[in-house]
């Protein structure tokens, strides 16, 4: 599975220890959480049943800002999202857009420090 404008990571914690430490590492360098959502518990209750999955939305307002400055279409992408799954393998992954795809989807000058540019954030959060 590689999806094109999608980064996966692998994680040595489960779908909620990865969550609650993406969640933390987020809020300790100034990101704000909109949403953590357990997919597999809201499917469980319609009857579904799927591998663990947690999504998190979140962002920084003032760095958002200046993307959407540049184009107001890329609130498309804004919030963040990242999500942390568990496979039929019971192996966990993480999964976040590409900041080059959403950059180039919205013609957004290349910035290596950019907000959306989740890589070094996800790596340090799970000790990678």
């Amino acid at each position: 599975m590689n999806p094109e404008g999608v980064n996966i990571y692998k994680s040595k914690y489960s779908v909620r220890e990865t969550t609650d430490r993406l969640r933390q590492f987020l809020e300790e360098h100034g990101a704000t959480i909109y949403a953590r959502i357990d997919q597999q518990d809201e499917l469980r209750k319609v009857g579904q049943t799927i591998s663990a999955l947690e999504f998190l939305m979140f962002g920084n307002p003032k760095a958002g800002g200046v993307l959407m400055a540049q184009n107001s279409l890329v609130a498309l992408d804004l919030p963040l999202k990242v999500i942390a799954w568990e496979d039929d393998s019971s192996k966990v992954w993480v999964a976040c857009n590409n900041a080059k795809y959403i950059e180039d989807r919205y013609s957004l000058s290349h910035n290596e420090n950019t907000p959306l540019n989740l890589e070094k954030l996800i790596n340090t959060a799970l000790g990678n």
